[in-house]
């Protein structure tokens, strides 16, 4: 009696590939962002009230010639920025990952072959295309209220780009915390290292009108430099120094943020 042997192979997962895993799970991101409503309107209603409010207070202080602002100066221009930060800082997907955390979809992805860089990457594809979403009524807002982009619609663009980029930097500190912690009130509550990130910064009145404590805290912000950048391209102009400041403060931001979140992926992948 003869027995036929045969070897088995392990059948084993194949890797679909670094931009398939993006792609992948930058969909379903994006696929959970009708779904999460609640959140979206508060967040665009939150910067246009502030912008009616610090525009109805403080615009009649540029017509005074001894004021801190120069002749011609634009308030409302001055807080078109302001309003696009407000709209999309901290917006990120980071309670959707903590929920896929606590129902164990997380560990599960975790022991399949997916990109591990992909699976933070994934929830950023969906981050990006919410900073552009919160952005657009902002610019709508602006050309309502008869500002002028100086830099036309290439200016606009940069200004979206800057904007984009800029949220997604920042979105490393919800995300850090979301790995870390697993937690959606310290992911909510993430929210409140935007405050003094964007208020010790010139929201309110320019840089140069400021003094003391409040001067030399402004001057090291990197905040601050991104301002510079984002009013430039509406109200100056091509002004390249301003736009490579403003980059430089993202990337000073990001230093902090993206390793920090980067660790805290590497960790959590570690304990699934």
């Amino acid at each position: 009696m003869t027995t036929a042997t045969r070897s088995i192979t392990p059948v084993t997962a194949r890797r679909a590939g670094f931009f398939r895993d993006i792609a992948s799970l930058g969909g379903r991101a994006l696929r959970s962002i009708p779904r999460d409503m609640e959140t979206l309107i508060p967040a665009l209603i939150i910067p246009v009230f502030f912008f009616v409010i610090n525009v109805g207070a403080l615009q009649d202080l540029t017509e005074i010639p001894t004021g801190a602002a120069a002749e011609g100066f634009d308030y409302k221009a001055f807080q078109i920025p302001v309003a696009i930060l407000f709209a999309v800082t901290g917006l990120s997907r980071a309670n959707i990952l903590v929920l896929d955390i606590q129902n164990g979809y997380f560990d599960r992805l975790a022991l399949s072959p997916v990109n591990r860089l992909a699976m933070l990457l994934g929830f950023m594809v969906a981050d990006m295309a919410l900073a552009v979403a919160m952005s657009v009524p902002v610019f709508i807002l602006a050309f309502a209220i008869g500002v002028d982009f100086v830099t036309g619609l290439i200016g606009i663009v940069a200004l979206l780009a800057l904007t984009v980029v800029w949220a997604i930097v920042y979105n490393g500190f919800p995300y850090a915390i979301a790995l870390k912690t697993g937690n959606p009130a310290a992911v909510n509550s993430s929210f409140i290292i935007f405050f003094p990130v964007v208020f010790l910064s010139p929201v309110f009145v320019p840089q140069e009108a400021m003094t003391g404590w409040m001067e030399t805290i402004v001057r090291y912000n990197p905040v601050t430099y991104l301002l510079r950048g984002m009013r430039s391209l509406i109200s100056d102009g091509w002004v390249p120094e301003d736009i490579f400041v403003a980059l430089l403060g993202i990337a000073i931001i990001g230093i902090v943020t993206i390793p920090l979140a980067a660790l805290a992926l590497l960790g959590r992948v570690r304990r699934s």
